[in-house]
C-alpha cells in the first residue's frame, strides 16, 4: 500500500494529476490490480478515488507519502554514500523503507545529514572509497 501512496505522490508532483494507468506503469502492475488497491487505500481515507477521475491524496495521505519519500531518499543517499550503484541503491531503498524500524531510519537520516553537511568532506569516505577499489586499508589517516 505504501508503494501506491508513494507512486501517487511522485506522479502528482511531476504531472499535476494521477491516473490509474500512470500508477500501473510506475509500479509495473496491471490496471485492475491498481483499481483494487485504490479501493483499499480509499477506504483507509488516504485518497479521493472515483473511477475515471484522477486520483488525489487526502491531507493524511499526503502526510504519509511525504514521510515515505523521505525514508526512501534517506536510504538511497545512505547506500550511495557507501558506493552502492544508483540502480541498486534505488531498488534496495524501496525494499528497506518498508521494513526498517523508525528509530533506524532516524539514525540513518542523522548520519546522511552529518556526512552531507560536514565542514570538510569526511576523510573516512575517501579511505573507504580507496579500500573498495584496492581491498587495502590506507595507512594515511589524516
Amino acid at each position: 500500500m505504501e508503494d501506491y501512496v508513494e507512486a501517487i505522490y511522485r506522479i502528482g508532483q511531476k504531472r499535476g494529476f494521477v491516473r490509474t494507468k500512470d500508477i500501473a506503469r510506475a509500479l509495473n502492475v496491471s490496471s485492475p490490480t491498481v483499481t483494487q488497491m485504490l479501493h483499499k487505500i480509499h477506504k483507509k481515507g488516504l485518497i479521493d478515488y472515483e473511477p475515471y477521475v484522477p486520483v488525489k491524496l487526502t491531507k493524511e495521505g499526503e502526510k504519509i507519502a511525504r514521510c515515505i519519500c523521505q525514508r526512501h531518499e534517506t536510504l538511497t543517499k545512505l547506500l550511495k554514500i557507501v558506493l552502492v550503484s544508483d540502480r541498486v541503491a534505488e531498488d534496495d531503498a524501496c525494499r528497506m523503507e518498508h521494513i526498517l524500524h523508525p528509530e533506524t531510519i532516524e539514525q540513518f537520516t542523522k548520519l546522511v545529514d552529518f556526512v552531507e553537511n560536514a565542514p570538510h568532506y569526511p576523510k573516512w569516505l575517501t579511505h573507504f572509497r580507496e579500500y573498495c577499489q584496492t581491498g587495502r586499508y590506507s595507512c594515511r589517516y589524516e
